[in-house]
C-alpha cells in the first residue's frame, strides 16, 4: 500500500463516519445543542470546511465551497472564507442544514480531496506547505492534521447523535 492509498483510505473513513453521523436526522436534531455544545450540523459543516480549505490550499485549487456553489446553498450569514474556527456560541447556532446538504457538501470535498491525494507520490509528502510554524509544516503533516481534526469532530457528532437518539427513546 502506498502513502496515497493510505491517505485515500483515511479520508474514505471520514466520509463513512460523516454519513453515519447525519443520515436520517432532521434539521432540528442536526441543529440541537446539548448544554451549549456544538451541534451535529456545525461539527460536520466545520470539519468539511476545514478539509476543503486546507486541501484546496495545498493542492492550489479553489475550494468546493465557492467553486461549486455550496456557500450559496448553505446561505449562512458568514464570509465565504469562514471555516468555523473560533466562532462564538451564537455563530455556532446559526449553522442550520439538512442531512442531505451536509452530506452533499462533504461528498464534494471528499471527491476533490481523494482526486488530489490519490495522485501524490511519497516524495511529495515532504514538501513544506506552511513556514509559519517551527518546524515548518510538510504536506504529510498537514494532511494527517486534517484527518485527525476530521475524526475528532465526526466522533463528537456521533456521540451527540447517540445522546439525542437515546433522549428521544425515553
Amino acid at each position: 500500500m502506498s502513502s496515497a492509498d493510505l491517505l485515500v483510505d483515511a479520508f474514505d473513513r471520514v466520509k463513512e463516519a460523516v454519513h453515519a453521523a447525519v443520515d436520517g436526522l432532521t434539521p432540528g436534531l442536526l441543529g440541537e445543542r446539548v448544554e451549549a455544545s456544538n451541534s451535529i450540523a456545525w461539527l460536520v459543516w466545520h470539519l468539511t470546511r476545514v478539509q476543503d480549505d486546507h486541501v484546496a490550499d495545498v493542492a492550489g485549487t479553489e475550494q468546493a465551497w465557492t467553486a461549486q456553489g455550496w456557500a450559496r446553498r448553505f446561505d449562512l450569514p458568514f464570509d465565504d472564507d469562514e471555516t468555523g474556527y473560533g466562532m462564538s456560541s451564537d455563530q455556532v447556532g446559526q449553522v442550520r442544514a439538512t442531512a442531505e446538504l451536509l452530506a452533499g457538501y462533504h461528498d464534494a470535498v471528499h471527491d476533490a480531496t481523494v482526486a488530489y491525494v490519490a495522485g501524490l507520490a511519497d516524495d511529495d509528502l515532504a514538501r513544506v506547505v506552511d513556514t509559519r510554524w517551527d518546524p515548518p509544516v510538510t504536506l504529510a503533516v498537514r494532511l494527517v492534521s486534517v484527518i485527525e481534526d476530521d475524526l475528532q469532530h465526526v466522533g463528537q457528532a456521533a456521540f451527540l447523535r447517540g445522546m439525542l437518539e437515546r433522549r428521544s427513546r425515553r
